[in-house]
């Protein structure tokens, strides 16, 4: 190999900003989720002391990833994993919601235990949730670190800065994307293959509103791609497979797709 091949290497691994690997976050992650919903294959004899020391240490390895990636200012990290945890009961309580929306919503689920085991819609909404909560605290990598693994296992690709409402209704889900600055309002139904995105991805419009705001009680079916940060979809709309949305549209809205039908003669 050339020596300038290999030097460029070692100039970009000296470069480089520390961060524990991608799997010891994830990791992580999944550990969190199998302690609070123990359907997933987590020990179910757990007593309110073991619980608690369960916690601890994964409060203790959230502090060592934090502190690891040395973007906390000095000690900070301990603050940060603190106000995780604490934060914690309202994260498991919007799950909660979720999971709810999901055996309410779906009639091919059968139980609680099926979607928490296996649906991708609510693994991904659970990622999504931690690290949101951890981009709300000025987190750095980690956040999207977690989304992204989740994009890797499911095809659900959810940015941690989205705001998203309670009673999200994720069914199927593959190519489901969700932009940075999307806003979406409580009981919304997403189906596979549906975009909330932005009109441009010009490096300028950085830091500005660029993905739309979804009201509450809408249902957007497979295909649609809903984009622009001025666009807003009222509450109680229903949007139809396949349609382009980049214009707001008023609550009680229905817009669908026209499919053109030709008969071949004979």
């Amino acid at each position: 190999m050339e020596a300038k091949f290999l030097d460029s290497i070692i100039f970009r691994q000296n470069k480089q900003q520390v961060v524990p690997s991608n799997q010891t976050i994830a990791n992580w992650a999944q550990n969190l989720l199998n302690l609070i919903f123990p359907e997933r294959g987590a020990s179910t004899n757990y007593t309110q002391e073991i619980l608690k020391g369960v916690f601890f240490e994964l409060k203790e390895e959230l502090q060592f990833i934090l502190k690891s990636t040395k973007a906390c200012k000095k000690d900070h990290y301990k603050d940060i994993a603190d106000a995780f945890f604490e934060q914690l009961p309202e994260v498991y309580r919007k799950l909660s919601t979720d999971l709810a929306s999901l055996v309410d919503g779906d009639p091919a689920a059968q139980s609680e235990f099926e979607i928490i085991r296996c649906y991708p819609g609510f693994f991904a909404t659970a990622m999504y949730r931690f690290a949101h909560e951890l981009y709300m605290l000025d987190v750095p990598y980690i956040p999207r670190i977690i989304t992204e693994y989740a994009h890797t296992v499911t095809g659900i690709d959810i940015h941690p800065a989205a705001v998203i409402g309670e009673y999200l209704y994720i069914d199927h889900g593959t190519g489901l994307v969700i932009g940075e600055t999307t806003v979406i309002g409580n009981h919304v139904k997403l189906y596979q293959g549906v975009t909330l995105g932005a009109l441009s991805v010009d490096k300028s419009k950085s830091n500005t509103k660029r993905h739309p705001t979804i009201g509450n009680h809408v249902i957007i079916y497979s295909g649609a791609t809903i984009l622009g940060g001025l666009t807003v979809v009222g509450d109680h709309s229903l949007i139809g497979g396949n349609v382009w949305l980049t214009t707001s549209v008023p609550e009680n809205s229905t817009v669908y797709h026209q499919a053109e039908i030709k008969i071949k003669s004979s």
